[in-house]
């Protein structure tokens, strides 16, 4: 094997050989099992990845195949995108709590002959599914527990693959360097499917160079190196998770750590104390909630404290993190001593006490929220992009992150405010084409080479891109107002007993929201003030819940009503939903973004009766458990009014 230079290592399999000729023994990915942490080196990574790609080329994968893979953060999975690729396949991750309608929809459009499971349970999906995947003919596993004497031909566990490769290699020496050679930056690495808020999911084709370009970018704005450490347990089938664990791993050739599970995820980030961390909002979201849920339920002397140094970090936190502007010396002593009594304590709590950078993205983050986590020391910062563009359009530097914009454009990439107020993009990091749908790539980009996000926003004097809410989304209320529902939803949702918000508007005379609690958050409240209930309905349907959600809403219409732009927006009625929004019943999308019009319509009684004279409304409503049965809940919920503010006046 010869020396890659940096410039001749263009695809995934070239850079993985490039860090296990450089630094063999340094470390990849690590996994923790059984309580264990396990670490493999770059040599290792290569030398699984070399049997795995040779047993699925005996078995007949090789250029334009397509390997669907299933299932939680594991190193050979992970090791089985590089697999495919080096034989000039493509990897096709899928969201492992997808129903089966949704998985079947992958396979079948994906065309997938190959998959790789993490479990049994992924497992019995796929075998479920057969029947409608006429194409599916070879399946592996990487968990052999309950496996065993599964008596399915079609079936085999990696190990048997890695061996088989093991004796392909042997019998065609130089097989696996040709194969290799032979791709081409051009060619397509992944292939991830949209979130479908708009419609049925698309099959979006990134290349190598897409990917690398968008990772070489990242990493040169934050100086990701070998020493970082970066905790991977989001979905591999989301766009982030292949752009920061994936593709900035491999350029960087940083450690991937791999949590035991989804419960422990908290535990082990502790454990590694990870330099880089990404998230999308709602996960910070809930560790938030965490915070304010132990701060309840902590001695009021700890209450006192956290209150007051919060209050400091409010104040000067920010300024102390960017060091752009002076803080007085008094303010920094209170805030070094909330440092070592509330800050410090806080981020280790939370498993950030070696974070560098933190990156949220997949949507727009609350200035309330993100300004939270900056003021208590974490280098929180936005980036802004989509599956079509590799998450990767803008992106904040140290020293100049504001908390209502997502940066200026990364490197190498142009942006453009259309007529419309849409942003259009242009850069390395597009998509290659829709899978089999020549009309919607032809759509998605203009004969500019401008990439239309769907997005509206507006570009400030300074060059940062405001996103304002999804286009089709931004509205007027009936008065000719402007109306951008997910900037109301984000106000509510930084409140720890608000789980989700869905905001209406558009046309109306004001707006209402459905509100959904959080069912810890106000479990906990509830627990303390001794009230009792049988579940999530009887609890949202509490006339003391409803005091609390409406204190809540009150605070976001005073905020709204300092806003000029915004102050007419201001909530007039809300109801809190009888049950969760859930992905499995279709009203979230897999990265949990809200199907706004799909709710809209599925519960266009509830908003006909908010937009009523009603003080409540009796629905039933299907819902679908996670062992595949279904059921019904019934409801009477109440709907309360709010006030509203005087609204600030516009300077002259």
């Amino acid at each position: 094997m010869s020396l890659l230079t940096p410039a001749a290592a263009d695809t995934f399999p070239r850079l993985l050989q490039q860090h296990a000729l450089e630094h063999p023994a340094a470390p990849a990915v690590r996994e923790k099992d059984l309580g264990i942490w396990q670490t493999y080196s770059f040599a290792d990574a290569l030398a699984t990845v070399r049997a795995m790609a040779l047993g699925l080329a005996e078995l007949g994968f090789g250029r334009g195949s397509n390997l669907a893979i299933i299932g939680d953060n594991r190193p050979r999975l992970y090791w089985s995108m590089l697999a495919a690729q080096c034989l000039g396949g493509v990897a096709v991750p899928l969201y492992q709590d997808a129903v089966a309608s949704e998985m079947a929809y992958v396979l079948t459009d994906g065309e997938i002959a190959f998959a790789i499971a993490e479990d049994q349970e992924q497992v019995d999906k796929l075998l479920e599914l057969m029947p409608q995947c006429p194409a599916l003919k070879h399946m592996f596993y990487d968990d052999g527990r309950g496996l065993r004497n599964h008596g399915h031909a079609e079936l085999l566990a990696i190990d048997d693959l890695v061996a088989r490769g093991r004796a392909f290699d042997a019998r065609n020496p130089g097989y696996f360097e040709a194969a290799i050679a032979a791709g081409a930056a051009s060619d397509v690495a992944v292939m991830l499917y949209t979130s479908g808020t708009t419609g049925r999911p698309k099959g979006v084709c990134q290349t190598h160079h897409a990917l690398i370009s968008a990772a070489r970018g990242g990493v040169s704005i934050d100086a990701f190196g070998p020493g970082d450490e970066l905790l991977s347990y989001l979905p591999m089938a989301w766009v982030g998770d292949n752009l920061f664990s994936y593709a900035q791993a491999l350029v960087a050739g940083f450690t991937i750590n791999c949590p035991e599970s989804q419960e422990t995820v908290v535990t082990d980030m502790r454990e590694i104390g990870p330099t880089y961390y990404f998230a999308p909002p709602r996960v910070f979201e809930n560790l938030l909630t965490q915070v304010m849920i132990r701060m309840e339920d902590a001695s009021w002397i700890k209450r006192r404290l956290f209150s007051y140094f919060m209050e400091v970090a409010r104040r000067s936190g920010t300024d102390v993190l960017d060091g752009a502007h002076p803080v007085a010396w008094l303010e920094r002593l209170r805030y070094r001593i909330g440092d070592l009594l509330v800050y410090g304590p806080l981020r280790n709590v939370l498993g950030m006490s070696r974070i560098r950078v933190a990156i949220t993205a997949g949507a727009a983050i609350g200035p309330d929220l993100f300004r939270f986590y900056r003021s208590i020391g974490i280098n929180l910062k936005q980036f802004y992009g989509s599956t079509e563009t590799c998450a990767y359009a803008c992106m904040q530097r140290n020293g100049d992150v504001r908390f209502d914009t997502v940066g200026p454009p990364s490197p190498n990439v142009e942006l453009r405010i259309a007529p419309s107020g849409e942003v259009l993009v242009r850069s390395p990091t597009l998509l290659k084409e829709y899978y089999k749908q020549p009309e919607a790539s032809a759509k998605a980009i203009n004969a500019e080479g401008f990439f239309h996000t769907g997005d509206a926003g507006v570009i400030d004097p300074d060059g940062h891109l405001r996103i304002i809410d999804r286009a089709k989304d931004v509205g007027q209320l009936a008065d000719g107002a402007l109306f951008a529902p997910n900037y109301i939803e984000n106000k509510l949702k930084f409140f720890p007993h608000i789980k989700e918000a869905v905001a209406f508007g558009a046309s109306r005379e004001h707006v209402c929201v459905f509100i959904n609690i959080d069912l810890q958050a106000v479990g906990d409240w509830a627990e303390r003030r001794n009230l009792a209930y049988a579940g999530y309905t009887d609890l949202a349907q509490s006339p003391q819940v409803y005091e609390l959600i409406q204190t809540c809403v009150d605070k976001v219409n005073r905020e709204l009503a300092a806003d000029p732009a915004l102050s007419t927006s201001q909530i007039r009625r809300f109801l809190v939903l009888h049950k969760e929004l859930d992905p499995d019943d279709d009203e979230l999308t897999r990265t949990r973004k809200v199907r706004r019009d799909f709710i809209a319509q599925k519960y266009n009684i509830l908003v006909e009766a908010l937009y009523s004279e009603r003080t409540s409304q009796y629905i039933e409503t299907q819902v679908k458990f996670e062992d595949g049965r279904s059921g019904l809940v019934k409801a009477d919920l109440r709907i309360a009014d709010v006030a509203r503010h005087a609204a600030a006046r516009r300077a002259a």
